[in-house]
């Protein structure tokens, strides 16, 4: 069942056309990686999911984005509630310089979602999920900053987690991290899918072929093939994508 849906989608900085005429399906409970050269616009493609361009001036946006068959385009979207529905991860750990107890429930409070006799709960659950309980559950007052890169990237995922998000969008989750830890990451991003969607935007093609079960090749602006990984990695049906993959551009 797809949970993401665009169609004909374009998207402009002033004149300067970023994505042209996007059409993809997404699955839910799947992870779909975007690769391609830098300044292809995998990134404003990833921040496209949860309208974050929007907050770039002149940006210009045309087409659909259905998520849960709503298009989130439309002029009434909640953006706050869409950003809970559709978290994002960046390419370097961005850990409030609070305490760990306090980042994760950080967007609880400010949206009042939850009452104070469930805190206690929420923090124990979204580090379980990402596979931190153990190591600081009697840790929870330390300052995040001090935390390990790997395990303050988990840690965003799980402040992620404490809103209950649908989809989690990654730009380069892995790209600060040392190969050990990204190994972890990875795994992680296995383990979650079965609660939750993933897109996942990355400049390692090996990664792409780890992680993901679809893939997309995007090249100045467009989404050139689109299909399950195994397939876009072994019998590309666009010359363009096969000379990327195979190292002759990029």
């Amino acid at each position: 069942m797809a949970i993401v849906e665009v169609q004909n989608l374009n998207l402009a900085y002033g004149d300067f056309p970023a994505l042209k005429n996007v059409n993809v399906h997404m699955e839910k409970n799947t992870i779909t990686a975007l690769i391609g050269p830098s300044g292809c616009g995998k990134s404003t493609f990833l921040r496209a999911l949860n309208r974050m361009n929007d907050l770039i001036e002149g940006v210009k946006t045309t087409g659909n984005i259905l998520i849960d068959k709503e298009d989130i385009l439309d002029a009434k979207t909640d953006l706050v509630s869409l950003r809970k529905k559709v978290g994002m991860v960046f390419q370097r750990p961005n850990p409030f310089p609070l305490t760990i107890m306090e980042n994760i429930l950080f967007a609880p409070k400010i949206h009042q979602t939850a009452q104070k006799a469930e805190y206690a709960v929420i923090v124990e659950e979204c580090l379980r999920a990402v596979l931190l309980w153990d190591v600081l559950k009697d840790k929870l007052h330390k300052n995040a900053l001090q935390l390990s890169l790997e395990q303050q990237q988990r840690l965003c995922i799980a402040r992620l987690l404490a809103v209950k998000p649908e989809i989690l969008l990654m730009d380069e989750p892995c790209s600060a991290l040392d190969p050990i830890a990204t190994e972890r990451i990875e795994e992680l991003m296995w383990m979650l899918k079965a609660n939750y969607t993933i897109v996942i935007v990355t400049h390692n093609m090996q990664q792409a072929a780890r992680v993901s079960e679809h893939t997309g090749f995007m090249l100045l602006g467009e989404l050139i093939e689109f299909g399950r990984t195994k397939d876009i990695f072994t019998y590309p049906q666009d010359q363009r994508t096969n000379d990327y993959i195979t190292g002759r551009f990029g």
